[in-house]
């Protein structure tokens, strides 16, 4: 490593420090090998660490890397949502129209409110495609220490859905439901005797009723298998419930918004703003967008 690579830490999802999901960024990253970027990351030991490379493109701005404790990930929305933020505050940028950034999952577009950069908004680059549940509903019950029949609300069943990465949406009748949730790790993975436990698709636990009235959606996401014991806000889960949004509430044209309350239970309230974009019953394009505050910076000198 160099004597100094210079890192920021943002709290993303919120306006308000010490809340939302936190994000370490390093901006300094000549040299760094997948092997020196994942023990940064398992230092920082947050939900996710990204880290800011030259584009390939060049028509992109910048190429990131997410990396979780354990393993990297293709896409996740925190990073990008707060990796897009801390490169225009780095650059001084004041009131940039759009950037484009590179993930392993492909280019994706990020826009910002008008005369900030706190808040960017990002297309998602892979519409969200239903697949094969990968265990029961009883399976899933089990593994959360919930009953079969808290799941399920309206016309919300349990789907499955990849937007980039695969989450198991599994929709419960309440929030009392989603604050007596205590995830079996051992439980969850037992229904993946031959998968690695770093690609095992993790539970996006969520209800209609939220605590505050500003959110439309309250949820919760656990990945003690990924390092992550409970995610405070998880925007690549969000994009994956963009599916299921779309198919149970009917959405067939038009416009419809969301905001995705997570992290209450953890004291770490995030919210997750939502778009979804449809066409003759056909999602057309999604985003997903939010604040994010710095909290920390400084270097890495080792």
């Amino acid at each position: 490593m160099t004597s100094k690579r210079a890192y920021a830490v943002y709290d993303v999802f919120t306006d308000t420090a010490y809340a939302g999901n936190p994000l370490a960024v390093v901006f300094d990253t000549a040299g760094l090998d997948t092997e020196a970027m994942q023990k940064i990351a398992a230092e920082f030991n947050l939900s996710e660490t990204v880290f800011v490379l030259p584009p390939e493109n060049e028509n992109s701005n910048a190429r990131l890397r997410i990396f979780m404790p354990r393993g990297e990930l293709p896409f996740a929305g925190h990073p990008t949502v707060g990796g897009a933020i801390a490169i225009c505050e780095r650059d001084n940028v004041g009131s940039p129209s759009n950037l484009v950034l590179e993930e392993e999952v492909g280019r994706i577009q990020c826009s910002f409110e008008p005369g900030s950069v706190s808040h960017a908004q990002f297309e998602l680059p892979v519409l969200p495609k239903r697949e094969e549940p990968m265990m029961p509903i009883d399976a899933a019950a089990a593994a959360l220490n919930i009953d079969a029949g808290d799941i399920g609300f309206d016309t919300h069943v349990l789907t499955q859905w990849n937007a980039g990465k695969a989450y198991l949406c599994v929709p419960v009748k309440d929030v009392s439901v989603l604050q007596r949730v205590v995830f079996n790790e051992s439980l969850w993975l037992s229904n993946f005797p031959d998968e690695d436990p770093l690609i095992v698709e993790c539970p996006y636990i969520y209800c209609r009723k939220t605590e505050n009235n500003s959110a439309s959606i309250q949820a919760r996401m656990f990945a003690p298998h990924h390092g992550i014991p409970e995610d405070p806000a998880t925007g690549s889960a969000a994009a994956s419930l963009c599916g299921a949004l779309h198919m149970f509430d009917g959405i067939k044209s038009g416009s419809a918004q969301y905001v995705i309350e997570q992290g209450v239970e953890m004291g770490r309230p995030s919210q997750i703003a939502v778009e979804i974009d449809a066409h003759n019953g056909a999602i057309t394009t999604a985003r997903i967008g939010g604040h994010a505050v710095k909290l920390a910076e400084g270097f890495l000198v080792a």
